[in-house]
């Protein structure tokens, strides 16, 4: 009986009851589109900024794989301050620059040469043997020049995104040398045989 009165009087005065203040409900609510949209800004920095580091790689595999003499320090040097110029990131970076071969009779790639300008260590041989999954099909003793760049990524807010701490942003681009068979490094002979 006790529950029929109280549903009966919630019914007739608080279903009718028109007053009330909408302070609290705008307030949680304008906190809550100004955290969303804050969280939206940041995403679309680092989809902007992801957008310009790519670009950037591409740019700089393009600007080697037409390179008909020997590079050196400087040459990648150079392309380091290219990148950062390119994606006017302030942000740590580095550029490793990678030549490698495909051996057919083996079935892996050997390393040629790689070099870097950053952070970022060389690779060796035993690190690109099994590529396969990250290269194309190529013929034997065929040369692939293979830039990877890598920037560390500090949002400028911090506000609701869980996991978007520092973030790294890495690219990996692939292309053929387009005037010469190889790309040579300076103090390093060319082997035009494939051995």
């Amino acid at each position: 009986m006790y529950n029929f009165q109280l549903k009966s009087l919630m019914r007739a005065r608080f279903a009718r009851d028109e007053k009330g203040s909408a302070s609290v409900e705008a307030a949680l609510m304008v906190t809550a589109i100004f955290v969303v949209m804050v969280s939206v800004l940041a995403l679309l920095d680092l989809t902007r900024l992801h957008g310009q580091h790519q670009k950037a790689a591409y740019t700089i595999a393009d600007m080697v794989s037409r390179e008909t003499l020997p590079i050196d320090n400087a040459y990648l040097t150079g392309t380091h301050a290219l990148l950062n110029t390119l994606t006017r990131d302030p942000q740590e970076s580095t550029v490793r620059v990678t030549i490698v071969r495909y051996d057919a009779n083996n079935k892996i790639f050997k390393l040629d040469w790689s070099k870097t300008s950053g952070f970022g260590q060389p690779l060796t041989n035993h690190q690109v043997r099994n590529w396969s999954d990250r290269l194309p099909v190529m013929l034997h003793n065929e040369r692939m020049i293979v830039v990877e760049t890598r920037a560390m990524y500090d949002p400028p807010f911090m506000m609701g995104l869980g996991q978007l701490g520092q973030q790294t942003i890495d690219q990996f681009i692939f292309t053929r040398p387009r005037y010469s068979p190889q790309v040579l490094w300076t103090d390093i002979e060319p082997d035009f045989a494939g051995s």
